[in-house]
């Protein structure tokens, strides 16, 4: 089973496709037996060359920025007619209209179900629902919560201190 953060991945995924104009976007979620290879195939396909290198360059970006994630390889971006984007648990096809009707991924993967965005979305939610029930419960200890008085009162000596160290280095300064 696909962990938490592939599946915050994938939507992230999806959802640049949706940002760049991606027509016809679907998650294939593959049967284990059939693959071994990765988990879903999200598919999806532009106008033209030029918009699905703008597609598979959103992806790249937004999953970097937000996730620090590269994808493992990226092939065909050069001829942009079909660009192949490897993120291990996922792997992307961002087709042109034609290459993706000829070469017919959804046909071949006959034992794949397809998935909605928002049906991903709702399993997400649910498997983090039962991961935070699952999780032991925090204690308070006896003493109880730090109150706000003996916060305030810690951080005024914490910045006398650190303002005297400043009037020292300035002082020492001046005299060299």
């Amino acid at each position: 089973m696909p962990s938490i953060e592939s599946n915050r991945l994938l939507l992230a995924a999806a959802a640049a496709c949706e940002d760049k104009k991606a027509e016809d976007i679907r998650i294939l979620a593959l049967d284990p037996a059939e693959s071994g290879l990765t988990d879903y195939f999200l598919i999806c396909n532009g106008t033209n060359e030029r918009q699905n290198v703008a597609i598979t360059d959103e992806i790249e970006l937004r999953l970097k920025r937000e996730f620090g994630v590269f994808p493992n390889s990226v092939e065909g971006r050069r001829q942009g007619e079909w660009i192949l984007m490897d993120y291990v648990d996922f792997i992307v096809h961002v087709f042109s209209a034609e290459k993706r009707a000829f070469y017919g991924l959804e046909r071949l993967r006959k034992t794949a179900t397809t998935l909605s965005i928002a049906d991903l979305n709702d399993e997400l939610k649910a498997r983090i629902a039962s991961v935070r029930e699952s999780a032991p419960k925090k204690r308070v200890s006896k003493k109880g919560p730090a109150t706000k008085k003996a916060v305030k009162a810690v951080k005024p000596a914490a910045k006398k201190a650190a303002s005297k160290t400043a009037v020292k280095k300035k002082a020492g300064l001046k005299k060299s």
